[in-house]
């Protein structure tokens, strides 16, 4: 998956670090990220030393190369280099770079989201200690978002719910999905979103696996559970633009090692053992 980045090691304890030679930069403007494509088709990514070190924020290092996020009140603009929409990142090789766009995307969404304190309206200025805003005024520490979700693989033996979004940029194939609530389990979040999505009962809740996807800010929790009752899908036309049961032999084979999602579609596939 996305962050499945060995033997290179990501670190993300939070240091105060200048950029050095190597370190590069990741710019945002909305969803869009600056960058370029080079020769063999890659993207490329600027240098940090190429920008302002007064504008710049350290964010983590995988190995021995660190990453910035540039925090610049105005858009930054480097020779050579453009803004691009961060759906592009997930085709970004080598996967080190596709998974540190990522995540620096979701470290940018919250420093955007959070220059003004949610508790006095003061502006927030950057914690010295740990990775954490602070309010001045009134001593509110802000740490970064990270909201809970499902995805969940329901079966029927040889058959898998399979959907596709209604109104969303991604048109792919999916699993049923959902935030957490409050005061909810995340085996609880499985049965309401089963039920709210395609309007089945489960059964026999496992947990799979779990990934960071900061494109969304979410943790991502894997989950297969068997359908209990009624097999017929009652799809929530606003949610879903397809929802149906899909037999393992007709599951394409078709490469995408990025996603939680679809390594639980290829387990289903490729393992009918487990299920």
């Amino acid at each position: 998956m996305i962050q499945d980045i060995a033997p290179q090691v990501f670190h993300n304890e939070y240091e105060h670090k200048m950029p050095q030679e190597g370190d590069l930069l990741f710019a945002f403007r909305g969803r869009e990220v600056l960058t370029r494509a080079a020769a063999d088709g890659h993207l490329e990514f600027p240098q940090a030393l190429q920008a302002s070190a007064a504008a710049l924020q350290y964010l983590f290092r995988i190995d021995g190369r660190s990453f910035f996020l540039s925090l610049s009140e105005t858009q930054l603009q480097i020779p050579g280099f453009g803004y691009e929409k961060t759906a592009l990142l997930r085709q970004t090789d080598p996967q080190d770079l596709c998974f540190a766009g990522m995540t620096a995307y979701h470290l940018y969404v919250w420093y955007r989201d959070n220059r003004f304190c949610g508790r006095c309206g003061h502006e927030t200025e950057i914690y010295d200690s740990e990775r954490a805003l602070r309010c001045p005024e009134c001593g509110n520490i802000i740490y970064p978002k990270i909201a809970p979700a499902v995805i969940v693989g329901v079966t029927d033996g040889s058959r898998i719910v399979m959907t596709r979004y209604a109104g969303r940029e991604y048109k792919g194939t999916a699993l049923i999905a959902g935030f957490c609530e409050i005061g909810e389990s995340a085996e609880g979040t499985v049965r309401r979103e089963v039920m709210e999505e395609v309007g089945l009962k489960v059964t026999d809740i496992r947990y799979y696996k779990s990934q960071p996807w900061g494109f969304d800010s979410n943790l991502l929790l894997g989950y297969f559970c068997r359908v209990e009752g009624s097999l017929t899908i009652h799809r929530d036309e606003g949610e879903l633009a397809v929802a149906e049961w899909v037999e393992r032999a007709e599951i394409d084979r078709t490469p995408n090692h990025l996603s939680l999602t679809a390594e639980m579609i290829a387990c289903f596939r490729d393992h009918p053992e487990l299920f």
